[in-house]
């Protein structure tokens, strides 16, 4: 999969409003969810009983906690870009975190990402992201957000080439 590469703001600002790709497909399986229920001490039968879900469950099977398929934006993501003159790229925060439907344990999930906002800040660039999380089959996403983050770039020969000389000696 190629991924889009963002050396700047500008690249950044080129593509806002632009869909950018989407992740590999992930099969969810009952493993990683117990391995997620066991890190967040989140044990609800729902997620972790099957035999529980298959009897009481609507959906007939343990689904996948919420915060485990927003925990999977970053990898997703990492799939989809890449800021390779990146001096760090940071969370920021989310401006809104949706969980549309559902996700039974042996479904295929993937993420789908657009720029939303490009927002100059010192040194780089605040992005918003659209992400949705796709179940292949399914007519919703599972998981809907604005997901903000913040990307330092390193500086271009050109821009310390342009900054007063007592300001390059600091």
């Amino acid at each position: 999969m190629q991924r889009t590469a963002f050396s700047s703001v500008d690249d950044l600002e080129r593509l806002r409003g632009e869909r950018v790709g989407e992740s590999d497909w992930l099969t969810v399986t009952q493993e990683l969810v117990d391995e997620f229920a066991r890190i967040t001490n989140d044990r609800q039968w729902i997620h972790v009983d099957p035999e529980r879900a298959r009897r009481e469950s609507p959906m007939g099977t343990t689904i996948a906690h919420g915060f485990l398929t927003l925990s999977l934006l970053s990898s997703m993501l990492g799939q989809v870009v890449s800021f390779p003159t990146a001096r760090m790229s940071l969370n920021y925060g989310f401006d809104r975190v949706r969980f549309v439907s559902p996700v039974p344990v042996g479904s295929e999930i993937r993420g789908v990402f657009a720029v939303e906002d490009v927002r100059r800040i010192e040194g780089g660039a605040q992005t918003t992201w659209r992400a949705e999380v796709e179940v292949r089959g399914a007519s919703r996403p599972a998981l809907s957000a604005l997901w903000i983050g913040r990307t330092l770039f390193a500086e271009s020969a050109a821009d310390a080439a342009e900054r007063p000389a007592d300001v390059q000696a600091r």
